[in-house]
């Protein structure tokens, strides 16, 4: 089966390396801190936000660059993404999170579980923050991602900007997860199940809202003919 001839195989396949890669570098980045104290939270965050930035800018083009299941609904929810293509993008962002931590695991080690997510604080207020969070990251990823009058030439630097900036202030609170997937591929190798459900189902609920408010901020009455108006 080439897939040449089955175009989402490569889009779902470019997404898949991208989560790889912001799993494996950034959870990477939370045991080597655990193991050396080398790169402290400002370097943990940095380098979350620089690998988003970068795999942006080297799959973009092939998947649209979503690394994310609650970003590829909420993409599909707000209208922006076909729902026929989200299953193969959700199976291969979970597949490759798992691998990811798979290979922490296997090459770095098993210290601060493999990077997994667990709250510091009670759950209400883990909960609101992780949906904040999320809403706040989707709304710059519609913004540079699908709206023609932002400046394409920005979105990764955006959209990593966001991710660094979101887990500076959050991650001490919630691990800053804003993904399922990123959260899932540590639980599921090391075991930790902690509130699980809690990345789940914050960040679907943050990156829905989140693309619906700029849905309706961005494109009143006015915007309606703008190229790519939602």
């Amino acid at each position: 089966m080439s897939t040449q001839s089955h175009p989402l195989l490569r889009k779902a396949g470019a997404d898949a390396v991208g989560t790889f890669a912001l799993v494996f570098a950034g959870c990477g980045a939370v045991v080597v801190e655990a193991q050396t104290g080398a790169l402290g939270h400002v370097g943990v965050c940095m380098v979350f936000g620089l690998v988003v930035a970068v795999m942006i800018c080297a799959t973009g083009h092939i998947s649209g660059a979503h690394f994310n299941p609650a970003v590829t609904l909420a993409f599909a929810a707000t209208g922006s993404f076909p729902w026929r293509e989200v299953p193969a993008y959700v199976i291969a962002q979970l597949i490759a999170a798992v691998v990811a931590s798979a290979a922490i695991l296997g090459l770095v080690g098993s210290e601060a579980s493999l990077g997994a997510t667990t709250p510091s604080v009670d759950l209400g207020p883990a909960i609101g923050l992780e949906i904040l969070l999320t809403f706040f990251l989707m709304f710059v990823i519609k913004a540079v991602a699908t709206d023609s009058r932002a400046a394409g030439n920005i979105a990764a630097l955006a959209i990593g900007g966001t991710v660094a900036l979101c887990a500076l202030m959050g991650g001490p609170l919630t691990g800053a997860s804003m993904n399922p997937a990123r959260s899932l591929g540590p639980a599921l190798v090391s075991g930790v199940f902690d509130h699980q459900w809690l990345y789940i189902v914050a960040p679907i609920v943050g990156a829905i809202a989140g693309a619906w408010v700029y849905s309706v901020v961005a494109c009143g009455p006015a915007d309606q003919t703008a190229e790519g108006c939602c």
